[in-house]
This record gives structure tokens, C-alpha cells and sequence, in this order.
């Protein structure tokens, strides 16, 4: 069986690193990431993980892994920001504040599909103007949920989280591993 990463993320490539997992392919989607009107951040969270699965096309013999992290604020979608200023922009509404990061996986095999979804408590402390200005100078947060990565040099701005540390990152790793068993993929092959 093949393991078919749906994602470009190379984030997501060293987490599955960590599980001793090389995909066969990468294949990431294109879809459409707009929220809907009022979409709540959970529920859009999962339904593009879903959109992911469905949208790669995948043999009998492989199985398509698809996640979606996102960063809600209250009600407010934190997605990936489209330039400096967003970025800046999405801090500045972080900064000193708990959030949520939410990341579904979607795993396919053939039409049968499996889900989870992982919903972290994270605190940002408060960041100076010279920090954040640094910080979105750097570059780093390009191609991130909500404008950071707590893999990087903005882990210095998060003293507590409560949840999954791999799921912020982009693939919770505990319940990645479960849906992979459930849907059949030899995980820990016997030596």
C-alpha cells in the first residue's frame, strides 16, 4: 500500500518523517480556501481537510493523506496572510492573547473516508513592536496559519500551549497515526 501525501506543506513531510513515514507521492490539491459566509473556523477547518481528500485522484492500492490547519481567533479565521502588513496585522490581534489552532487530517482509500480534527489552546505573549517587526521581517511566517510557526523563531512567542505541540505545527501526529491504522496502512510493519 501507498501512502499519497495531499500537501505541499514541508512541515507536514518531517512530521511524517518523525513516524518513520515517506510518502510514494505528493500531490498537493487545488481547491478553492475561501471561508463561507460566516463559516465558523472548525467547521471550515474540516470541510477543506475533506475538500483536500476528495479532490486528489489516488489508485486502489494508495491511501491520500490531507490536513487543514487553521488559527481562529474568537469566531475569526486566521488564515495564511497574503503579505507583510496581514502579517503583521494577524500578530498585532495575537499578540497577548489565547488562541485556537485547529488541524484536520483527512485520510482516503478509495471512496471510504476517515476524519479527525485537533483543537490546540495556544497563548501568545505580548510582542513589542520591535519584535513583530523583526519577526514578519524575517519572512518566516509566509505560507502560515494565522502569521507564525511555532516550529520557528516565533516559538519564542508562545510560553504555553494546551494540546497537541504537532498539531500547531500542521499534522497532529498521535491521531495522524491512528487513522492511518484504522484505514489499513501498515504502520508498524512486523520486523
Amino acid at each position: 500500500m501507498k501512502l499519497v501525501l495531499g500537501s505541499g506543506s514541508p512541515r507536514r513531510r518531517e512530521l511524517l518523517a518523525q513516524l518513520g513515514l515517506v510518502p510514494s507521492d505528493i500531490r498537493p490539491p487545488d481547491i478553492d480556501e475561501t471561508p463561507r459566509k460566516a463559516e465558523l473556523p472548525r467547521p471550515y477547518c474540516v470541510r477543506l481537510a475533506r475538500e483536500k481528500a476528495d479532490a486528489i485522484p489516488c489508485a486502489d492500492d494508495e491511501i491520500v493523506l490531507t490536513a487543514d490547519t487553521t488559527v481562529a481567533l474568537g469566531r475569526r479565521i486566521l488564515g495564511k496572510p497574503v503579505d507583510e502588513h496581514e502579517a503583521e496585522t494577524f500578530l498585532t490581534l495575537l499578540s497577548g492573547r489565547r488562541h485556537k489552532v485547529i488541524t484536520a487530517v483527512a485520510l482516503r482509500r478509495g471512496a471510504r473516508v476517515w476524519e479527525r480534527d485537533v483543537v490546540t489552546d495556544v497563548r501568545m505573549k505580548r510582542l513589542s513592536v520591535p519584535e513583530m517587526r523583526a519577526y514578519v521581517a524575517s519572512g518566516d511566517w509566509r505560507g502560515k496559519a494565522g502569521g507564525y510557526g511555532i516550529q520557528g523563531p516565533a516559538g519564542a512567542f508562545i510560553p504555553w500551549i494546551g494540546g497537541s505541540f504537532t498539531a500547531v505545527v500542521g499534522l497532529p501526529l498521535a491521531e495522524t497515526a491512528g487513522l492511518l491504522q484504522a484505514a489499513g496502512f501498515p504502520l508498524y510493519p512486523a520486523p
